[in-house]
Parts: structure tokens; C-alpha cells; sequence
């Protein structure tokens, strides 16, 4: 993906090193519980209690449940494009500047104002404004702060781990956070919380699937309006950083069997269909999850 004429987002933040970590995964392994606070991971672990940290955050939290730490001691970092010091930071920080101009555009044109969100960069543990996380739940997005978190030793473990290698499956990542950065912003994520409340484990697994799902989506509406950018088997990469974390894929590998109950993101099948919706259309009105999936 070509992104070099971009400057890096001033919205980053490097936290430093709090120790201990490792592991994770988008959104990936430890978001399925602990998202929308049904007990598991997403980058949420500690962040259950606020949106369990959908995320991935997710999104992209950690299949596999991550573990969380309390706070750890950490030297103070750079702030704005000084955060953005590796290679791999500068990448993520151009995909963010990338973000921002495409969701100030669309959200102007539905006469909205965007909001950007910031990425925080940190190594082992972090202390978000949802809790306390370490770097095993993966990236994940909370909307305490609209801050994006990632450790992107988070990347070698996407290639290594998943097999999703490539630039644009790293965009994918960062992307879909900020899908749900934008879902934050137009209130469907505290939409879903309150039915949650409201309804029965596997009800409020469903709809974190929805929540999952869309943001998939809009990480694709995303590539569609920088497809000048995109290069030949880019949108391989991205196809395959989804399959690879779809819920059925990562219980069969962790367990060897799934349990579509407890699904949280959606299966590998559900992911692609949805990034794929988003790339085709380039429309976020194409990505309403709620009415089918």
C-alpha cells in the first residue's frame, strides 16, 4: 500500500515499556470473551467493564483471552509524529493520517463532524482509559479515550502466527479499530451495550458479531476510498489477515472444534464477506451488520 507521501497523524502518543507481555492478537484471540464484557478478550480483558474493549476492540483483541496487568512503571514518550519513531510506528501513523482524511470526508458529507482518534504505541503493559491491558489481548480500541493501542510487535505475530503477511494486512488491523472508533462516534456501540444489558449471553455474543462485523466492513469502505493507493495483492493480504481470524478458524486451532455460541467476531467466512462488502462499495451504508449477517 502506498502511503509514503503522507505525514504521520499528530494524534500518537508512545507510551514506553511497561514490562511483561507478549503474544495477542487484532481483535483476534483474546476479543472474543471479553468483548461487550461477555468475559473474554479483545484487547479488553481488563476493559470488559466499558466495552469490553471491543474491539477490538478489537478489534482485534486476543482470541485466545490475553491476560491483563495492573499498571507498570514506563518512561514517558514523544507525542504527534515524534511517536511515530520505527518504521513500523510510521507505517501505523501514515494509515491513521489515511483514516482521518477518509472518515473527516464521509462524515462531513452526512453533515457530521469526525473526531480522530489517537494511537498509542506501548510495549507489555498499558494503562487505557478502559483499564489496565497488556500487550497479549492484541490491538484494541477504547472509546474511554478514543485511543487506538498497539504494541506492533503485534505485526510479526499477524505474519508469523496467522500467516497474514503484508503491509495491508497491518492497515486491515489499524483500520478496523477505527471502525470502531466511527461506531463509538455515531453511538451504535452504546446502542449494543444497552442490549446487551438486556439480553442473554449468546444474545449479546450475536450482537458483538454484528459490532465485529461492521467494523470489518468500514475497514474496507476505508481501502475502497484509497484504492489508488492500494497495490497488486493488497486485497489478498487483507482477505487473508480475515480468514484468519475468524472465530471458527481460531477455536478449530485452539480447540479443535468451535462453538458457535460463544463466537464474539464472526467466522472466517463472515469477516471476509464484510471487508469484502466494504471494499466493493465504498459505502458505509453497506455496512448495516444489524439487519443480517
Amino acid at each position: 500500500m502506498r502511503l509514503d507521501d503522507l505525514d504521520p497523524t499528530e494524534h500518537a502518543r508512545d507510551l514506553g515499556s511497561g514490562g511483561g507481555g507478549g503474544g495477542g492478537g487484532f481483535g483476534l484471540l483474546g476479543l472474543l470473551p471479553l468483548l461487550l464484557g461477555r468475559g473474554g478478550g479483545i484487547g479488553t480483558i481488563v476493559i470488559i467493564g466499558v466495552i469490553a474493549f471491543m474491539m477490538f476492540g478489537g478489534g482485534l483483541g486476543s482470541l485466545t483471552g490475553g491476560g491483563g496487568s495492573g499498571p507498570a512503571s514506563r518512561t514517558a514518550g514523544a507525542s504527534g509524529a515524534a511517536a511515530c519513531s520505527t518504521a513500523e510506528r510510521k507505517f501505523s501513523c501514515q494509515v491513521m493520517t489515511s483514516t482521518e482524511t477518509t472518515w473527516d470526508a464521509l462524515f462531513r458529507a452526512a453533515g457530521r463532524q469526525y473526531q480522530p482518534a489517537t494511537i498509542n504505541f506501548f510495549t507489555g503493559n498499558v494503562q487505557s482509559g478502559c483499564g489496565a491491558a497488556s500487550s497479549a489481548v492484541g490491538p484494541f480500541y477504547c472509546p474511554g479515550d478514543n485511543g487506538v493501542y498497539l504494541d506492533t510487535a503485534f505485526f510479526d505475530e499477524l505474519s508469523n502466527r496467522f500467516g497474514a503477511k503484508g503491509d495491508f494486512a497491518q492497515a486491515y488491523v489499524i483500520a478496523h479499530e477505527i471502525g470502531h472508533h466511527v461506531q463509538n462516534l455515531l453511538g451504535t456501540s452504546d446502542e449494543v451495550r444497552r442490549m446487551q444489558a438486556q439480553s442473554s449471553e449468546a444474545e449479546g455474543n450475536a450482537l458483538s458479531v454484528r459490532l465485529e462485523l461492521q467494523a470489518d466492513c468500514f475497514a474496507g469502505v476505508w481501502a475502497a476510498r484509497n484504492r489508488s493507493r492500494l497495490e497488486a495483492g493488497d486485497i489478498e493480504e487483507g482477505m487473508t489477515a480475515a480468514n484468519a481470524i475468524g472465530d471458527d478458524t481460531l477455536q478449530k486451532q485452539a480447540r479443535g472444534g468451535v462453538q458457535p455460541e460463544t463466537f464474539t467476531h464472526g467466522t472466517s467466512a463472515q469477516r471476509m464477506q464484510w471487508l469484502r462488502r466494504g471494499l466493493e462499495s465504498g459505502d458505509p451504508a453497506q455496512c448495516d451488520t444489524f439487519k443480517g449477517v
